[in-house]
């Protein structure tokens, strides 16, 4: 055990910072920073930051049949929510009807259960799509089929899709490691999601079709470091795969997130987010060569990260959400998620997921944060932490890019072998009492918490699902879902744009389940 005061990612610190700490290069940059909107944006991305327009409000909202999600994101938009992310079951992000064998005590568990159009007209059912800033789904190894659902739905509606805004997840790499929603196998699922990112640079530019996940490595026992790095490296994938089809990088970048955590470490998570935008901002000019300013500017979402919150004492968990959360706007990041008190315990009851909101709204309107842009830059212990990690996410980057890229790097395991070692070290940190966790190794106390039930799960849910699908089976036009489903098999073996075949098909009432299995008799199934 180490004596040196280490950030969480390890990082070493000083007791106190001076200009002395910074390199030449990096004191002449510092000092030439200038103000949040100019390259590389360091310290944000507009010059105004929240003074001009706070960052979008989110949760994860999401569970049980499509009327349940319409009631409770129905409910948090009356509370003031403008942001919304629809979590989705486990068979539908695996790509299986609710039917399915595999979908067997899955159904509406951890998100909402999407067979059909019929499930997404009912989830979007009253909601002013017009009014609503933004709305995201973990869709990733069904990103075309999201993109399907989104727009036939809202046509259904009476509303067009230019008139409001999906972030689509839609990174299916860091499936293959962090969470094991895939389907397809790497390289052919890489290319599937690239369908969207394609589709939307032509027809739907507003859309954000993918976001280039570091929480999910995070989340899994990655560092600060790893986290963006391993992030970045499968975005120069996505991006070097939207060029290879003849998109011009200016079509696309502008619209592109990066999903990144918010940990507990203040400082290291800020300067983390601000090394983040200056990475991204010298790779989309002078490695890319886009053009447009928007381009140079990294759109970050992030979500408080779930890992460290305890079932001991869960409402200690109120205040680890709220830092996690201080630590996303100090950083200046565009959308931010906020975890509930009680996720690590249950399915988050509505007076948690309440609590959740109002933690941002009370950040955002009561204690004076954002009130100035990037209130932290200058700061010699921001500084030397902004180009530190910048500095080790480019060792990662250059390693992976030694490996063959980031598609390489996972093929052969390597990135799977850093994370576990990265987490085995933080474990043993918190069972050595190195890194304190209160309530769990240190302060604890053997009186339990009382906790009313969280969100039912109605064990009839699964059963009522499967009927609305047997139903909408035998009322479909079947000859037309024939036509729809061999019009893609034939379009995704000649290796075209899978989207608005797949569109036609959802329109046709053809299920995730049936669109899938039309493609996997194509590209095969990825069995690890």
């Amino acid at each position: 055990m180490s004596d040196e005061p280490r950030t969480l990612s390890g990082l070493p610190l000083r007791s106190v910072y001076t200009p002395l700490d910074l390199s030449e290069r990096d004191w002449d940059h510092s000092r030439q920073l200038g103000l949040p909107g100019e390259y590389p944006f360091t310290r944000g991305v507009t010059p105004g930051m929240y003074r001009d327009q706070l960052w979008v409000m989110g949760q994860y909202s999401g569970y049980g049949s499509p009327e349940d999600t319409n009631r409770r994101i129905r409910r948090l938009l009356e509370q003031g929510q403008r942001g919304f992310s629809i979590a989705l079951d486990l068979p539908t992000q695996n790509g299986f009807d609710s039917d399915h064998p595999l979908a067997k005590g899955e159904v509406g568990r951890v998100g909402v259960s999407i067979n059909s159009l019929q499930d997404m007209e009912e989830l979007l059912g009253g909601i002013p799509l017009d009014q609503v800033r933004q709305i995201r789904t973990t869709a990733n190894a069904i990103g075309p089929i999201a993109v399907a659902l989104f727009i036939a739905a809202a046509e259904k509606h009476g509303y067009s899709p230019r008139q409001f805004r999906v972030m689509l997840q839609n990174d299916i790499l860091k499936e293959y490691v962090a969470r094991g929603t895939y389907i397809f196998p790497p390289r052919r699922a890489l290319e599937f999601s690239v369908d969207v990112v394609e589709y939307c640079a032509r027809h739907l530019p507003h859309w954000e079709p993918i976001e280039f996940c570091g929480y999910h490595f995070r989340d899994s026992g990655a560092n600060a470091v790893q986290e963006l790095a391993f992030a970045l490296a499968n975005g120069l994938e996505y991006i070097q795969a939207a060029l290879r089809r003849g998109l011009d990088i200016d079509s696309f970048a502008h619209s592109i997130y990066v999903f990144l955590s918010a940990h507990l470490d203040l400082f290291e998570e800020v300067a983390k987010f601000r090394a983040a935008r200056r990475i991204w901002a010298r790779l989309m000019r002078e490695r890319f060569h886009a053009r447009r300013e928007e381009s140079w500017k990294l759109n970050i979402f992030v979500y408080t990260l779930g890992s460290p919150l305890t079932a001991q004492e869960p409402l200690n968990n109120v205040i680890r959400v709220a830092y996690e959360a201080l630590a996303a706007v100090l950083g200046g990041v565009q959308t931010l998620a906020t975890s509930s008190f009680d996720e690590a315990i249950r399915l988050p009851s509505e007076e948690a997921s309440r609590v959740s909101l109002r933690t941002q709204q009370i950040l955002a309107y009561e204690t004076g944060v954002a009130a100035a842009a990037d209130p932290l830059g200058g700061s010699y212990l921001i500084e030397s932490l902004t180009d530190t990690l910048e500095r080790e996410v480019h060792r990662y980057l250059d390693m992976i890019e030694r490996l063959g890229g980031a598609l390489a790097a996972l093929e052969q395991g390597w990135i799977r072998t850093e994370i576990e070692r990265e987490a085995y070290r933080q474990q043993q940190a918190i069972e050595s009492g190195e890194r304190v966790v209160v309530g769990v190794n240190r302060f604890t106390t053997q009186e339990k918490a009382a906790f009313r039930e969280g969100l039912p799960v109605d064990p009839g849910l699964e059963e009522r699902q499967i009927q609305r699908l047997r139903a909408l089976r035998e009322r479909r036009d079947s000859a037309r879902v024939d036509r729809a489903l061999e019009e893609l098999r034939a379009l995704a073996a000649r290796g075209e744009n899978t989207v608005p075949a797949i569109l036609e098909a959802v329109r046709a009432y053809a299920t995730v389940g049936e669109i899938c299995s039309t493609l996997k008799e194509v590209w095969g199934e990825y069995k690890p």
